[in-house]
């Protein structure tokens, strides 16, 4: 589903810096895949070359063998809008909107059918507990339910790809799980591949497997298995290491 070959990060200036180096890494259809590693590693900046928010120097991105990055800029806002989702630690969501309104807000600008959309935010906002709100502005909202409106947003148009950044940087422990468990939901249900940035080995625990880059540069990767309790002190030990 996704492919990064060989991808290497260098930003010019009067020191260059290297922010990745000769990154290689394969993720299956409807894996749930976390990135980790220490501040200043890469972890965004690969995560935003994947959401072809940044370019690869050199390498290349695949998603479902084609590489967005040749795109045209009309072309990538349409790859974008369709075929991606995200999920972002400070929500994103615009205060001038209800919350449905930020959660149809993909639909809208691919001007989708009101009717149809009606329905689909009614369905989405139904499996993630936030039928309540959704007439309130975002002001108006805890930050766990501002979350789950942009869980919402991101999943709203069945992205194949779901892209999140630090989604539970700004949660108590409480409102973390509760987006993690929701994140993995959508992973079951809808068989959606996501990719996880985070320091918390606590959100991690619920993926599949993580990767761990250090210094721009591939470092180790653990998996799952049956058990999430032993998977989340493997991930200490590995953070403890790095």
């Amino acid at each position: 589903m996704l492919e990064i070959n060989g991808v290497n990060k260098v930003y010019g200036g009067k020191v260059p810096h290297r922010a990745l180096t000769d990154i290689n890494a394969t993720v299956e259809k409807g894996e749930f895949v976390g990135i980790m590693g220490p501040s200043g590693s890469g972890k965004t900046t690969l995560l935003n070359t994947i959401a072809t928010i940044d370019e690869p120097t050199t390498g290349e991105v695949l998603i479902e063998g084609k590489n967005p990055h040749t795109l045209s800029k009309k072309q990538l806002a349409i790859f974008r809008r369709r075929e991606l989702g995200f999920v972002f630690q400070d929500f994103n969501l615009l205060h001038t909107l209800t919350v449905e309104e930020n959660i149809v807000l993909p639909l809208t600008l691919d001007k989708q059918p009101v009717k149809w959309m009606k329905e689909k935010v009614k369905a989405v906002a139904e499996t993630l507990g936030i039928s309540e709100i959704l007439d309130k502005r975002t002001y108006e909202i805890s930050g766990g339910q501002a979350q789950r409106a942009a869980v919402a947003r991101a999943m709203i148009h069945d992205p194949k790809l779901v892209l999140a950044d630090e989604p539970t940087g700004n949660l108590d422990s409480k409102a973390s799980k509760d987006v993690m468990e929701l994140l993995t939901l959508m992973n079951e249900q809808q068989k959606t591949t996501m990719l996880l940035v985070t320091h918390d080995a606590q959100a991690a625990s619920y993926c599949d497997r993580v990767l761990f880059i250090r210094d721009g540069a591939f470092y180790s990767e653990i998996h799952k298995g049956e058990n999430q309790k032993v998977f989340f002190q493997k991930i200490i030990d590995m953070l403890s290491l790095m």
